[in-house]
Parts: C-alpha cells; sequence; structure tokens
C-alpha cells in the first residue's frame, strides 16, 4: 500500500509498504480521510521528540473498519464508519486519574509513536481502544467532517477553560482553520457577542472571514490590534482572548488588551527555540486576569467534537476547502505553510 513514511527532517516520502496485519487486540481500518495542520509542516521541516524513527504521519484521521481482533476492545464490527483519536493518554497515571487526559504525563500519539493516516489503511493500536479513542461517525456526518474532530477537539478543550458568557467580546488570533473553529464554538456552543478575528495576511483574513463572518477583522502588520481592540470595547479591553498562532507577540498583545477579569488561552505553542515572552504582570495582578494553556485534547473531546458536528451546532464541512488524493500528498505541506486553503484534507 501507499504510505507517507517520515525518515527525518526533510526526509517525508510516499513509498510502497506492506499492508498491516491486524493483532488480537487492534483495529484495522481502510482510511478514507486524514486531514492537515501546522503541525505536519513543522514534523516535515524539524522532525519531532516523539518520532525517533521512520513512521507515516497523519493524526487526523476517520475511516472505516475492515477487520477487528478477535480481543480488541469496543465491539467494532467490519464495516463501522469511525474516527480517531490523535493524542492518546495512559489512562493510569495520576492526570489520568483526576480526568486530565488532555496532559497524560504519558501520552503517545497517533502519528509518533503509532504509524498515522497518511495511508491506505491503518493500525488502530490497543493504546486507543482502552482509552475508549475510537468513536463511531454519526450516520450525517461524513468522513471528511469527521477527520476535522480532532483539531476541533482541541478547541473545545480550549474553551471550556475559559469560563465564557454569553455576551462576550471575543479576539481570536490566527485566521488558519483552528481559529475559524475557535469562532464557530464561541458562537454556536457559548452564544457570545462581538467577535474579532486577526492575522497578518490579508488573503488568509479574507478566506477565513468569508466563512466564519467575525464582526470585525484586524491585519495586525498594519494596525496596532490593541489600540484598536480598545478603541472596539470603548477602552475595557476583550473578554475572551484565544491566540491560535505561534507567535510571541500574540501572547504578549493578548495580555494587553484584556479586561478586567479576561480569560486568555494560549492556544497555539512557540517555537521552541524562542518559548519566552515579555509580560507586564501589573495587568495581570490589578485586572485579575486568567491566563490559560491549551495542550490537545481528550477521548471525550474528540466525542464532543463529533456531536457538536452531527447536531448542526458547530459546522466544519464549509472549512474543508481543498481535497487531496493521497498522490498529491506532498503538495498539502505547501498549500497547508502557505495559509492557500482553510482545511485541506487528504483522501487515500
Amino acid at each position: 500500500m501507499k504510505a507517507l513514511r517520515f525518515y527525518a527532517p526533510e526526509d517525508v516520502r510516499l513509498v510502497d509498504v506492506p499492508e498491516p496485519e491486524c493483532g488480537p487486540r487492534e483495529v484495522k481500518i481502510k482510511v478514507r480521510n486524514c486531514s492537515t495542520c501546522g503541525t505536519d509542516v513543522k514534523i516535515k521541516k524539524n522532525g519531532h521528540v516523539n518520532i525517533t524513527g521512520e513512521t507515516t504521519l497523519g493524526h487526523e484521521v476517520a475511516g472505516e473498519v475492515v477487520d477487528v481482533g478477535s480481543e480488541a476492545l469496543g465491539g467494532f464490527s467490519v464495516g463501522d464508519r469511525v474516527q480517531c483519536i490523535a493524542a492518546v493518554p495512559c489512562g493510569e497515571c495520576h492526570e489520568c486519574s483526576r480526568g486530565w487526559m488532555e496532559v497524560c504525563q504519558n501520552q503517545t500519539s497517533v502519528g509518533y509513536q503509532y504509524d498515522g493516516g497518511f495511508a491506505e489503511y491503518m493500525i488502530v493500536p490497543e493504546q486507543v481502544l482502552k482509552v475508549d479513542g475510537l468513536n463511531r461517525i454519526p450516520d450525517n456526518v461524513g468522513f471528511d467532517e469527521a477527520s476535522a474532530a480532532e483539531p476541533f477537539a482541541c478547541a473545545i478543550n480550549a474553551q471550556e477553560q475559559l469560563g465564557i458568557e454569553q455576551g462576550d467580546f471575543v479576539v481570536v488570533f490566527g485566521a488558519g482553520p483552528i481559529g475559524c473553529m475557535h469562532i464557530r464554538i464561541a458562537r454556536g456552543v457559548h452564544k457570545v457577542g462581538t467577535v474579532v478575528l486577526v492575522d497578518i495576511n490579508d488573503e488568509r483574513l479574507k478566506m477565513s472571514a468569508d466563512a466564519v463572518h467575525p464582526d470585525h477583522v484586524i491585519n495586525a502588520a498594519q494596525e496596532d490590534v490593541v489600540a484598536r481592540v480598545m478603541e472596539l470595547t470603548d477602552g475595557r479591553g476583550a473578554d475572551v482572548i484565544i491566540t491560535a498562532t505561534p507567535a510571541n507577540v500574540t501572547q504578549e498583545q493578548a495580555i494587553s488588551m484584556a479586561a478586567r477579569q479576561g480569560r486568555i488561552s494560549f492556544f497555539g505553542g512557540l517555537p521552541k527555540n524562542d518559548p519566552f515572552i515579555k509580560a507586564d504582570s501589573n495587568l495581570i495582578h490589578y485586572r485579575q486576569l486568567h491566563v490559560h494553556g491549551a495542550n490537545g485534547s481528550s477521548p471525550d473531546h474528540n466525542k464532543r467534537a463529533l456531536e457538536y458536528i452531527s447536531t448542526g451546532q458547530v459546522p466544519v464541512k464549509d472549512l474543508i476547502t481543498r481535497h487531496v488524493s493521497l498522490d498529491d500528498v506532498m503538495s498539502v505541506f505547501d498549500i497547508v505553510a502557505n495559509g492557500e486553503a482553510i482545511k485541506v484534507t487528504v483522501e487515500p
């Protein structure tokens, strides 16, 4: 079968490999969609600490069950339509026992320690099944939509920490797919008020704004984003700010523009070689700000994402603006890096 294999930084190839066999405690799926994100671009360029050898990339996976091991958990049958979690908690550590599976200290991941979904077939390992991480896709949800449930789940994790209230003034940094999903969740689930989308790329701003219709867009390369938000809020500041971009300056700006009792999500991780920001601690102190990290998602977040998609509460179909065949999978890295689409999905 064909699979996109990582060998080393800048050495990623579509190659022919043997079709995997299903073990007694595993489930084998025919991959129907594996969507892409900025992390795939980073892995191609720099590798990843959790990828220590040759592996098949791709972690936003949906497909159809074609084989079930005799001892596999979950009661799956051939023909089931399923979505797989990406981050796999152990289910046993202190964090997992407290219900904090998204920060499991023993976490492993599909497309890292386990072969991922940029392939014709994929094995769902026992570790995924042990934590109920293989989800049946609702009948009214397509494979492409289901593959978007994983990043959607990460956005759900971030927002549930923020105590978002109806009518809140929300600023989202980053006009990529995650930024769009954050806006959809904030409106569809939390019923927020004014929403502002911020980016430094006019084309990406327009493409995303045409899809999710923020109340205001700001090109932070052309105007002072903090001053503009203060102007829009009559000097009060934003109630909720989500930095869905790996840029240090956005985190600094988020603190500067936050209203009293403001809630901030540092959603996008910063570059490993430049992870520090300069923050006015007095703003955090005197405005009583709440600054949250957000790391991945839990199996439950994935289930909720599929539910929101199925009910139409948070649609994602229109955010998938590019479908690419597995034969052309190498093209997705430039498409994602250049911001030429909102969400790109690969279809083996």
